[in-house]
């Protein structure tokens, strides 16, 4: 009768998160300056959003799922999918691909990613601070661009640039805090 042997697999993975907010926030920063009307939207933000935002994404929440972490892998491949379905919302007209998406069909989009991100908002409050303040931000986010393209209020939309702004920049420093902390092996930034 042969022996049964338990066998224990090493995570060789490097921790993914720090790329998948990094992609997300820059991005996020980006498109909304856009948003609050300081440049138009050009090939640097699609690009952007297709290859960091994105791809990026995407490899960052596979290699979530490789760590047994189903937040990670749902947070992070989701948005990457959203950026390259938000990417082919202004592309594919412009190619003759399809048409347009209107106003309620936008309108619609953004409501559902906000209900979605708002249940990963409810998942956050039992991790850190800075994620909470990342999926909270994204979800108000998510809130104004469906209202400001619903009503059609300029005012709201600059208003949701500005808030998008702020939004980029928690994932980016959560990203910078969970890099620094590690790579210093002490709390430099605070999560």
């Amino acid at each position: 009768m042969k022996e049964e042997r338990e066998v224990t697999l090493k995570d060789l993975y490097a921790n993914p998160a720090p790329l998948g907010l990094f992609a997300f926030g820059m991005t996020t920063v980006l498109l909304n300056i856009h948003n609050a009307g300081f440049f138009a939207l050009d090939s640097m933000i699609l690009a952007m959003g297709i290859f960091y935002g994105g791809i990026a994404q995407v490899i960052a929440g596979i290699i979530e799922a490789k760590k047994n972490n189903t937040f990670g892998f749902t947070a992070f491949t989701s948005y990457g999918f959203f950026w390259l379905s938000f990417v082919g919302l202004l592309v594919l007209p412009e190619m003759g691909w399809a048409n347009a998406v209107s106003v309620e069909g936008l309108v619609a989009y953004l409501s559902m990613w906000g209900l979605f991100t708002f249940l990963l908002f409810l998942a956050t409050l039992k991790q850190k601070v800075s994620l909470q303040l990342v999926f909270g931000s994204l979800t108000l986010l998510f809130a104004l661009l469906a209202i400001g393209d619903y009503t059609g209020n300029s005012t709201i939309k600059t208003l949701a640039g500005y808030e998008g702004i702020l939004c980029g920049l928690t994932a980016i420093y959560t990203a910078a805090a969970q890099v620094l902390n590690e790579v210093s092996g002490k709390t430099v930034l605070p999560l």
